[in-house]
């Protein structure tokens, strides 16, 4: 990674940069806005998101008065320096519908002839997972398998883990896809499962992945 500075970014006519805002933790795109220097200056000072609002023309700090703030993980800029990617930890929806990420509206949902069905969502889906059963595990067990399988102990969840991995093995081994297919997301459930009974958040998993590539792998 390349590192640069405010310096190094090219502000539009108007003084404003793309600003493209995505979840740190589980991938998904939440939002687009616009900052001029005066607003990244303070997103880095503050360590929170600050843009320019246009409809406004004001300084605007996001979730300051909702709550929904941004804290700042790490700020990137593209090869040409026009458009920044800011990786940030939400404390609440992105949009101001209350949806998590403002890009919920499907224009096109056909894909070209001969191509697999598009799930622009499927990527990420394993991030929000993890924070769904973090959510879930304060439930009551009388109403959550999830709050059930936590509240049983780690040695329960351990076993579940176990149990699946079996399964899964089992059905690659005798060529049964299918049941292979069903098996193996009952053990990234139930991994993920044991990801909060460890107090150890999926994302740190995929460090510990992505820290093991080496590139050309």
């Amino acid at each position: 990674m390349i590192a640069c500075s405010i310096d190094d970014v090219r502000f539009g006519d108007d003084g404003l940069v793309t600003v493209v805002v995505q979840d740190s933790g589980t991938g998904e795109v939440l939002m687009t806005a616009w900052a001029n220097r005066e607003a990244l200056e303070l997103t880095l000072e503050r360590g929170e998101m600050v843009f320019w609002s246009r409809s406004r023309r004001e300084i605007w700090h996001k979730g300051l008065e909702s709550g929904n703030r941004m804290k700042l993980m790490e700020l990137r800029a593209d090869c040409d320096c026009d458009t920044l990617l800011a990786l940030v930890e939400p404390s609440g929806p992105a949009c101001h519908t209350g949806k998590v990420s403002c890009f919920f509206r499907r224009i096109i949902s056909d894909c070209p002839a001969g191509t697999r069905e598009a799930n622009a969502d499927a990527g990420t889906f394993l991030g929000r997972l993890f924070r769904y059963l973090e959510a879930r595990a304060k439930d009551s067990p009388e109403e959550s398998y999830t709050a059930r399988l936590l509240a049983s102990g780690r040695s329960r969840v351990a076993q579940k883990v176990g149990e699946e991995g079996v399964e899964t093995a089992l059905a690659l081994a005798t060529g049964d896809c299918e049941n292979f297919r069903c098996e193996a997301a009952d053990l990234l459930y139930h991994l993920e499962v044991a990801c909060v009974s460890a107090g150890v958040p999926f994302s740190d998993i995929l460090k510990e992945l992505q820290g093991r590539h080496k590139p050309g792998d």
